[in-house]
């Protein structure tokens, strides 16, 4: 099939979305099908087989998007939709697939082209309201409220990433359309050269202190609050490490940190080349997940679990709808309760439900399934007798 696949995002960033997309376009590429994206003018190429990007116009004062809803991201939309139209003009397509807001430009298409529409939901669009504190107005959560409905209801199939989506989708639309395809997909190397591992264990751990790593971005909803005041309860032998962030949240993490008199314990990175987050992890004595907002799964935990060492988690539906004490040691959202979950992880219980969540991954996280899946979606939203020869 040709597909138009449209994307408001930087593509490509190393974050939560982009990762997603990055993904179902190398499982469509594997299916043997071609993809025009039509994407943001932010981000960086990736040479994938059959894959197009079209990158849509800017405001010469936007110069970068943040991590979900923004008055930025509203203008650029006008522009990728303009962008579309003229794909549309210029193209013939089998099928539109839309990730997050672009679900209401592929309703519109759809009803102009009849070019069936497959809706990919990475969340709702009404909790990135309260998740990110973007609005007050009831107006503005009513109209993307109305916008999900008519995407969800008038989408030939659709995807969404988590249980607690699908459940949340199923109450809008029909479930029969729903394909329920975890974010479980890393094509990154594993840890092949020895000198770099060692190299990152100079940098993070030079004096052999048991080291707590996040991995991700800095917004409210993780939680990294919880964890500075967990790290703060527990003793001199651990030693925060911070990967992510953008320049203006890394400072400002800095500056808590010196507040909290905890910089000698904690180390704040930034951002790290994606190829290179696998030996970090590796390098670690515990990763943890303190999200304490939001109910999709973070995207992190998957490479986490199939790390091989212990996982801590915020016991909250975000995380317990795909995981489980079997393979992670859940905790409350609180510091004391989580700095002892940290503790327990460094012990010999923390090795065995490693262990079992490195098992798991093998079992059910596989190449080969993910593709089956994203083949399943798109049998529902074209099923293939009606697919043009």
């Amino acid at each position: 099939m040709k597909i138009l696949m449209i994307a408001p995002e930087p593509f490509f960033e190393p974050r939560g979305t982009p990762f997603s997309e990055y993904f179902r376009i190398k499982a469509l590429s594997a299916l043997g099908h071609t993809v025009d994206l039509v994407t943001y003018p932010f981000g960086v190429d990736k040479e994938i087989p059959g894959l197009t990007i079209f990158r849509c116009g800017k405001l010469p004062w936007i110069r970068s998007v943040r991590t979900g809803p923004s008055s930025a991201k509203l203008g650029l939309d006008l522009f990728l939709f303009l962008k579309v139209l003229r794909q549309l003009w210029r193209k013939d397509y089998d099928l539109i697939h839309t990730h997050e807001e672009a679900s209401f430009i592929g309703v519109l298409c759809q009803k102009m082209t009849k070019i069936p529409h497959l809706y990919d939901m990475h969340s709702s669009l009404v909790q990135q309201m309260e998740n990110f504190n973007f609005t007050r107005s009831k107006i503005i959560v009513r109209l993307f409220k109305f916008i999900e409905t008519v995407s969800l209801q008038n989408a030939a199939a659709v995807i969404v990433i988590c249980r607690t989506l699908f459940d949340y989708a199923a109450g809008i639309t029909s479930a029969d359309k729903l394909t329920l395809i975890e974010n479980f997909m890393d094509d990154r190397a594993g840890i092949e050269e020895e000198e770099k591992l060692r190299q990152v264990r100079n940098e993070i751990n030079p004096d052999g202190k048991k080291i707590i790593m996040y991995t991700g971005t800095l917004e409210a909803y993780q939680g990294i609050p919880l964890l500075l005041d967990s790290l703060s309860l527990l003793g001199d032998d651990f030693r925060l490490v911070l990967i992510g962030g953008k320049e203006a949240q890394v400072a400002k993490l800095r500056r808590r940190i010196l507040e909290m008199n905890l910089e000698k314990r904690a180390m704040v990175l930034g951002q790290k080349r994606s190829r290179d987050i696998p030996y970090y992890l590796h390098a670690a004595s515990v990763l943890v997940s303190p999200r304490i907002l939001g109910t999709n799964i973070p995207l992190k935990i998957y490479s986490y679990l199939a790390s091989g060492v212990p996982v801590v988690a915020t016991d909250l539906l975000t995380h317990t709808q795909s995981i489980n004490r079997d393979i992670a040691i859940l905790a409350a959202a609180e510091a004391t309760p989580f700095a002892a979950a940290i503790r327990l992880a460094v012990g010999p219980h923390g090795q065995v439900v490693a262990r079992r969540a490195l098992d798991h991954c093998r079992q059910h996280y596989s190449s080969k399934r993910y593709i089956e899946l994203v083949a399943k979606a798109l049998g529902q939203a074209v099923p293939p007798a009606s697919i043009r020869q």
